[in-house]
C-alpha cells in the first residue's frame, strides 16, 4: 500500500489554525493533533509525567495529579533552555504516537497539527507538504485574550517564542490568511485537490 501524503499544518497562537484542522477534517482529510497527542501522553505514561515535574517543578502538577498544561506553559514560555528540556522528553513520545497513527491508514492525504514542528528540522521526514496559517497580530492577540485568561503581554511573548509568520511563510508550501474577512474553503479545497493529484503522479 502506497505511503498517505502528509501535510503539516502550523501557524503562531492565534493565527486559527485550529480552525483550518477542523475544516480539512470535516472535508474528509483526518488529522493528528500533536498538542493533543502529548496530553495523552503525559496521562498514560507516569515516567514521562513525573521527568517533565522533576524539570519544571511541582507547581506544573495539578491536585489531581495530572499535569497542569497552563502551568507548565507558564514556565517553558518563559524558559527557553527548559521549554528545550521539556520538548527532548515529550517529542519522541508523540512522535512515536503519530506514526502508530499513520500506520496503515487507507487515505491518500493526512494532516498533522502542530505550533512548533517546522521549527525542528529533524522531524522533517514525518510530512511533505506544509500549510501556514496566518493572521494580523491584534486579531491574534485578541483571539488569545478571548479563550483564555492570559494578558496582552503574555500573548506578545508566546508570540515572540515562535517563529514569526514571514519565516514560517519561507518555509512552507501554502499560505492561509485567517483574518476573519476572507473564505478559508475555497483555498483548503484547492490544496486537498493539488495535493491528492500530486499523490497520484
Amino acid at each position: 500500500m502506497k505511503d498517505s501524503r502528509v501535510i503539516l499544518c502550523t501557524g503562531g497562537i492565534g493565527s486559527g489554525k485550529s480552525y483550518v484542522v477542523r475544516a480539512f477534517r470535516m472535508l474528509g482529510i483526518p488529522a493528528y493533533d500533536c498538542d493533543r497527542a502529548a496530553k495523552e501522553c503525559y496521562d498514560r505514561d507516569p515516567r514521562l509525567l513525573s521527568d517533565v515535574v522533576s524539570l519544571a517543578g511541582p507547581e506544573v502538577l495539578a491536585v489531581d495529579g495530572t499535569l497542569d498544561r497552563a502551568a507548565l506553559s507558564r514556565r517553558i514560555f518563559s524558559d527557553p533552555a527548559l521549554l528545550a528540556a521539556v520538548e527532548a522528553l515529550v517529542h519522541p513520545a508523540v512522535i512515536h504516537d503519530f506514526e502508530n497513527w499513520k500506520s496503515g491508514r487507507p487515505e491518500p492525504l493526512l494532516l498533522i497539527e502542530s505550533a512548533i514542528l517546522l521549527e525542528k528540522p529533524q522531524y522533517a521526514r514525518l510530512y511533505d507538504r506544509v500549510v501556514t496559517v496566518t493572521a494580523p497580530v491584534p486579531v491574534r492577540i485578541a483571539r488569545v485574550m478571548a479563550r483564555s485568561d492570559m494578558t496582552e503581554a503574555e500573548v506578545l511573548r508566546r508570540m515572540s517564542a515562535q517563529w514569526s509568520d514571514d519565516r514560517l511563510a519561507a518555509a512552507s508550501d501554502y499560505i492561509l490568511e485567517n483574518d476573519d474577512r476572507q473564505a478559508l474553503l475555497p483555498a483548503i479545497l484547492d490544496i486537498i485537490e493539488k495535493e491528492t493529484k500530486d499523490g497520484k503522479d
